[in-house]
């Protein structure tokens, strides 16, 4: 199974696992996510879409798995990052993609259910991620 988008998990413990999501302006609420570009490691992919994304420059701290997406047939990969700042509660980054946008940054406790806000897709993602990060 060949990935091709990475996924950037980053995650805080404030009681409990909470993880980095955003809403996209026209998609809903979301995870920092894209396609792996030819040549590029997922690694590197998802340390490129944080900082795309959110303008956070971090690192790879672990590869938390593969998984294949029923809905789209894309195979995503997981890799938790390490951000070396404290990130505050919330905040707003204008992306370049897609002719701009920007994107609201949110800390969503991992254990909760996805609001309908969340497409279906991103829905089964954190039901993956809850699995994965819950035998770390």
């Amino acid at each position: 199974m060949t990935a091709d988008k990475a996924c950037a998990v980053v995650v805080r413990d404030r009681g409990a696992l909470e993880i980095l999501a955003f809403e996209h302006p026209l998609a809903g609420l979301q995870l920092v996510k894209g396609s792996v570009e030819p040549g590029e490691s997922t690694e590197m992919a998802a340390v490129r879409e944080l900082m795309e994304e959110a303008g956070i420059q971090a690192t790879v701290r672990r590869h938390l798995g593969e998984w294949r997406s029923p809905v789209t047939g894309h195979t995503w990969a997981f890799h938790e990052c390490l951000v070396a700042q404290d990130l505050p509660d919330n905040w707003v980054h204008f992306a370049e993609d897609d002719g701009g946008h920007e994107f609201r940054f949110f800390w969503h406790p991992l254990m909760s259910d996805p609001s309908e806000s969340w497409h279906q897709v991103f829905k089964d993602a954190l039901s993956f991620l809850r699995i994965t990060l819950a035998q770390a």
